[in-house]
């Protein structure tokens, strides 16, 4: 099982000049987002970075966040979203429970006080290099079993923990899909979600490592669907992850003044319960395309691990939100408190088993 930067490494190899990140009207080839991060990651590893430690990273959207996220993967440490949009108290709280080695940021980014090391993302050194990062490099060998990210629960049943999730799990979904959704060199998608948000993981990572191209979505188009369907024709975007609520807003501006989405060939559904009936409006309006799929799963199991293609018209006796299958390799059950399976149409709770479920909680080993 290889890595994160591994699988990035490889596409930038293979079509160094092809897009690989956008954001407005700048683009970066994987040639130069693989150069840029090498000379970035360099600087980390001097302060500390590495294997089993994290790295806080407190950046807007941007070409920068996603250059940040994938410097801190190459050190072999983990990083940790402290997205500048949540509250300050949140963001105290994940600083003091995660104790990253330091935090990544620019000055004009406020973050709560801290007394952890603060560095600098457009500091240079004169050690900078784009030359591609190894073991040798590192403070010690990169495995697959390393963690890649921390990111934190609501806290809806307690203090929030820190889900602690290595770079083979998030591999494991990402060899589920590629074959599920055919995803590869030519499918652009957009990082809606913020970065704190487990879904971002899953935009972000999986067309990069796949050849595709990441659009970061400005923060005005995650608040105006109409600006969101310019950007979906403007991009010409194959790949669109959306939750339910965020969804309905879109199809509503959609029903407005409908345009063909020519490009767009899959909407992925998670995050919320989805109710299938209410896109009769939208199948109606885009009968051919794109395919429509609800996904279910948690941070705990690495964003996804069900899968369910939403027929056009309901079947009679379809559930409410139904969240279809478990991916190739993971294992889904439905239990009493015993621990047996129930019976078909008694109520249990979801068991979930397989090569996606996270490590555990950072600094919770019980």
């Amino acid at each position: 099982m290889t890595t994160l930067p591994d699988r990035f490494a490889r596409c930038a190899a293979q079509t160094p000049d092809a897009p690989a990140l956008s954001y407005g009207n700048q683009t970066l080839s994987y040639g130069a987002l693989e150069a840029q991060t090498n000379s970035l990651a360099r600087r980390l590893i001097a302060a500390g970075a590495g294997p089993e430690r994290t790295i806080g990273v407190a950046l807007p959207r941007s070409l920068d966040l996603v250059v940040a996220l994938l410097a801190v993967l190459k050190t072999g440490a983990a990083y940790l979203p402290l997205d500048p949009a949540y509250p300050a108290a949140r963001l105290s709280y994940l600083m003091e429970d995660a104790q990253p080695v330091a935090i990544l940021t620019t000055p004009e980014v406020s973050i709560p006080p801290t007394d952890l090391p603060l560095l600098s993302l457009h500091q240079k050194d004169a050690a900078d290099s784009p030359a591609p990062i190894s073991d040798q490099d590192r403070l010690s060998p990169l495995l697959a079993e390393h963690p890649a990210y921390v990111i934190y629960t609501s806290g809806s049943t307690g203090n929030p923990k820190g889900v602690v999730v290595p770079h083979n799990r998030f591999l494991a979904l990402l060899d589920a899909t590629i074959p599920l959704f055919d995803l590869g060199p030519n499918d652009v998608w957009t990082a809606f979600h913020s970065y704190a948000f487990d879904f971002s993981v899953w935009e972000i990572w999986a067309p990069l490592l796949t050849g595709g191209r990441t659009v970061v979505v400005p923060a005005e188009a995650t608040w105006s669907p109409d600006e969101l369907l310019a950007l979906l024709r403007r991009e010409g975007v194959t790949i669109l992850n959306q939750t339910p609520s965020s969804f309905a807003a879109l199809d509503r501006a959609d029903g407005q003044a409908p345009q063909p989405l020519d490009a767009l060939r899959l909407v992925i559904f998670g995050g919320e319960a989805l109710d299938p009936a209410r896109l009769a409006g939208w199948f109606s309006r885009h009968p051919q395309q794109p395919r429509m799929v609800n996904m279910y799963g948690i941070t705990e199991t690495t964003v996804h691990v069900t899968a369910y293609d939403i027929p056009p018209t309901p079947h009679p006796g379809q559930p409410d939100s139904p969240i279809g299958q478990p991916l190739e390799g993971f294992q889904g059950s439905v239990l009493d408190h015993q621990l047996s399976p129930v019976a078909e149409g008694k109520t249990g709770e979801l068991f979930l088993s397989g090569p996606q479920v996270a490590r555990g909680y950072l600094g919770r080993p019980g």
